[in-house]
């Protein structure tokens, strides 16, 4: 446990550099970034590229794509780019649970060449799909990419057998546009570059990381995420290291809140940033914090060898930030836990301030907790429906999700605004703002004003805003009762049919329901032809999305719906 967890209520450590697919934030890139791959995967083998600078989040995003793929996909991860060829073969086969032969004349290349093209066609037959996963493919040689390159070939007479990801730094995509390359690259479905945050997504970054890690409250002041910025650029790994070091600063002077001039003094002992002569002090106060715990270290210990020998003293290991040798690697020091000594004093920029260790306080506890940060489009639009899901990242999940909690999921392209209004619900928009296309859960529409709920929270527009800035698309839900699509004449639902009679009489008390056998009669459908034609839908007597959506308006007073306005009529 991180020293200042318990500090700041936290349930786990919020700023590890452990690529772990729970902390992924779900940024507008990240997204892009796995409706890429997924539509790569998707494709009849061939290579995949994700590339990005070091400390973009490649890896996280690797794993969570990983986590999220369908049973049928085996998965071969290979850690290391520096093994020859034989090498990689054989940890893809070790990690396909190939077996090769225990001894043969042949070299081990071609052993497991032939072991993994039996293996894809026996796998092919039963379904299954094949993905080899390499890391920092920047590393691999010529010979290994050629090896690679002729497991692509490995096909039947219809499909490739074998998906190829290749996860690397820049300097990937410049050896493979080498001519001597182009055949490789050539084989490349899909590829996306990942590029470090933008600035209004690392408030949003920081805060999903301590919402995830069990924080009731900001933590971090706004100026400090302008200095976040500036420092990293927007890169994740040194925006978890530099908020790591600056929350166990806050801790030690006893803030309650990150300020800028702590995310500073973190930098300055990260990355040995030169200061001014006259905040020199700063760094020196870094070096006292060191230097005292150290002194009370030996101290403690020397004065522990004279205690009786039923006396215990509780000690961990934490992460004490000092600058950084040529290794960059951090220097760890036990800290006492129980501590009764003198005062702790440290300087920061010239100024004195006292500090007692209590590292048994009690968490401080907040009654005024924010709401959670809007980081996903996707989570926002079920949240509407009462649903809690975890960040989703492409609509392929959006449908899953809507069909387990009786929900259906529709897209639609080229929609006209006045399209949009009358179909009256809270859905999804890609509106052109700031040059680019972005994302908005589109949640009301009122008096020729529009509600949006973007990543810096909610903002109001004109319908004439709307209409000039808006592509077209949009993404809904809708009430989709007892799994049905459609009911027409003819089809055997009892279930459905018991649906579709109480909710007309629900809406008419003078509706007569009708003995059906469990069938979509004729005299139902006249039914239903009848309440469209009141309703100035589609006439056809089919009971579809439509019509389901008209019977849940005018009986589910909770739909979550644009036009206010009207909402508010049907309830009356």
């Amino acid at each position: 446990m991180s020293i200042y967890q318990q500090y700041f209520a936290l349930s786990c450590e919020p700023f590890s550099i452990v690529p772990d697919p729970g902390f992924l934030y779900p940024s507008s890139q990240h997204r892009q970034a796995v409706a890429h791959l997924k539509y790569g995967l998707d494709r009849e083998g061939g290579f995949v590229l994700l590339t990005g600078e070091v400390g973009t989040g490649k890896t996280t995003l690797t794993r969570t794509l990983i986590k999220r793929l369908p049973a049928h996909v085996r998965v071969a991860y290979v850690l290391n780019s520096t093994f020859d060829a034989a090498d990689v073969l054989a940890s893809i086969c070790q990690e396909l649970g190939i077996k090769l032969p225990k001894s043969s004349k042949t070299s081990l290349t071609k052993n497991c060449v032939d072991a993994l093209n039996a293996d894809l066609i026996e796998s092919h037959a039963e379904g299954k799909k094949t993905l080899v996963v390499i890391e920092e493919a920047q590393n691999l040689s010529p010979e290994v990419l050629e090896i690679l390159r002729l497991l692509s070939n490995l096909e039947t007479a219809t499909h490739k057998l074998l998906h190829i990801l290749l996860v690397g730094q820049p300097e990937l995509l410049e050896t493979l546009a080498q001519k001597d390359q182009r055949q490789l690259n050539q084989r490349v479905v899909a590829r996306f570059h990942l590029l470090p945050l933008e600035k209004t997504d690392v408030a949003n970054y920081v805060n999903h990381r301590l919402h995830h890690a069990g924080a009731n409250r900001a933590i971090f002041e706004s100026s400090a995420m302008t200095a976040l910025f500036k420092l990293t650029q927007g890169v994740p790994r040194l925006i978890n290291l530099i908020c790591h070091h600056a929350m166990l600063a806050a801790y030690a002077t006893g803030a309650k809140t990150v300020s800028a001039k702590l995310v500073k003094a973190a930098a300055v002992e990260i990355f040995d940033i030169e200061k001014p002569k006259q905040k020199s002090s700063g760094r020196l106060g870094w070096s006292l914090v060191f230097c005292a715990v150290v002194a009370l270290l030996v101290g403690v210990a020397f004065y522990a060898d004279q205690l009786p020998s039923k006396t215990s003293i509780n000690t961990q290991s934490v992460e004490v930030p000092v600058k950084p040798d040529s290794s960059n690697e951090v220097v760890t020091q036990p800290i006492i836990e129980e501590l009764e000594s003198l005062p702790l004093i440290v300087e920061v920029e010239s100024e004195e301030i006292v500090l007692e260790p209590k590292l048994e306080a009690e968490p401080v506890v907040f009654e005024t907790p924010e709401p959670p940060v809007f980081n996903n489009p996707f989570t926002a639009l079920f949240a509407f429906w009462s649903v809690e899901i975890e960040p989703l990242f492409s609509e392929e999940e959006v449908y899953s999700v809507a069909a387990e909690n009786e929900l259906g999921a529709e897209k639609l392209n080229n929609l006209l605004l006045s399209e949009l209004i009358e179909l009256d619900r809270v859905g999804i928009v890609w509106v052109r703002d700031d040059n680019r296309l972005k994302s908005y859960v589109l949640t009301a529409i009122d008096s020729g004003s529009v509600n949006l709920q973007g990543v810096k929270g909610e903002r109001q527009e004109t319908l004439e805003w709307l209409a000039e800035n808006w592509n077209g698309t949009f993404l809904y839900l809708w009430h989709r009762p007892i799994d049905i699509l459609s009911l027409r004449l003819g089809d055997k639902n009892a279930l459905a049919l018991g649906w579709l009679q109480s909710r007309l009489l629900q809406i008419d008390d003078i509706y007569q329901p009708i003995i059906t056998g469990g069938y979509f009669n004729e005299a139902v459908r006249l039914q239903v032809l009848n309440f469209q034609q009141k309703q100035g839908i589609r006439a056809d007597g089919v009971v579809g999305q439509q019509t389901i959506m008209k019977i849940n308006e005018l009986t589910m007073s909770s739909l979550p719906r644009l036009n206010k306005t009207v909402a508010e009529r049907a309830k009356i």
